[in-house]
């Protein structure tokens, strides 16, 4: 874990989640904050070794992760906080993250931890994909939903701040099937980062690159692996529920608590989502049970 600069504005610290950080010596920005206090302790502390201004914090999307510290933030300091609207509802209401992983019904107390829900936060400000200010520095944010519902990535300096738009490769070796909630918008998003020009880009979870670019080409490969096995499993009708078993047994993935299984039904979820998009796979509700197949093979 360790504080870089990228540029003479733009910097971040690399640990299991990144913060970006961002000043022009009168703007300081913080780009998402970490789990939890601690995360963003160790940030504040190389930002007071350097005698950097923090005066902003923008808040990309509203899991757990990225913003659990941000709380902490906010009772210490004078800080102008802004996130999209749908995020900033949850932000301001954690408990609807637990609450629409479990189905709409009320969460069991398991599902009520710092990895799911962190503490409610204030947004002074709602941004939507654009060019504007965040106090002195200009911004343009590119909207990247997919990982999440409203999702913002930010460029600032020549340099992007993806948050989860992407994962490092090893990210996505680690995890197998990663998390997202719409295959389709998650490869659109991926794609306008392909078309973006700046020097260098910085996802959620990995390290920075001059060359981001390859690496946003391969999560949309394995992306479109993930569709492809989908759709070829689906030879015959299969329910929701035993498709998400045989993806996770496929890939091997490890989801003994009630929380875990929850992400990764999502995420095989999001997969079906994006063949139903693509006119490829299309379903029912059969005897109780929601059932896929392929278009054509009912």
């Amino acid at each position: 874990m360790s504080f870089h600069q990228i540029n003479e504005q733009c910097y971040y610290y690399e640990s299991a989640v990144n913060i970006g950080y961002v000043t022009d010596g009168i703007t300081g920005l913080l780009i998402d904050t970490g789990i939890d206090r601690s995360s963003v302790k160790k940030v504040e502390k190389e930002l007071r070794k350097r005698e950097l201004p923090l005066t902003h914090l923008f808040i990309s999307h509203a899991h757990a992760d990225h913003y659990g510290g941000a709380a902490y933030l906010q009772d210490n300091y004078d800080l102008h906080t802004l996130a999209t609207p749908f995020e900033a509802a949850i932000l301001q209401n954690p408990p609807l993250e637990p609450l629409y992983l479990f189905g709409g019904n009320d969460p069991l107390p398991e599902l009520r931890n710092k990895f799911l829900e962190g503490p409610a936060m204030k947004v002074d400000e709602l941004v939507e994909e654009g060019e504007f200010t965040i106090g002195t520095l200009p911004i343009k944010s590119i909207s990247t939903p997919g990982h999440s519902y409203n999702q913002l990535s930010l460029v600032i300096n020549d340099t992007l701040y993806a948050a989860d738009a992407y994962f490092s490769v090893d990210q996505l070796k680690k995890h197998k099937i990663p998390y997202i909630t719409d295959a389709h918008e998650t490869i659109e998003s991926l794609k306008k980062l392909l078309n973006l020009s700046c020097s260098g880009g910085l996802p959620g979870h990995g390290t920075y690159e001059r060359d981001f670019k390859a690496t946003v080409q391969a999560n949309i490969d394995y992306h479109e692996r993930l569709l492809h096995w989908v759709e070829a499993n689906l030879e015959e009708a299969m329910t929701h529920e035993a498709i998400v078993a045989k993806m996770c047994a496929e890939f091997e993935v490890h989801a003994p608590q009630l929380s875990q299984w929850l992400l990764y039904r999502t995420a095989v979820t999001a997969y079906l989502t994006g063949l139903i998009k693509r006119k490829k796979i299309t379903y029912k509700v059969s005897d109780f049970c929601w059932t896929f197949y392929r278009v054509g093979c009912s």
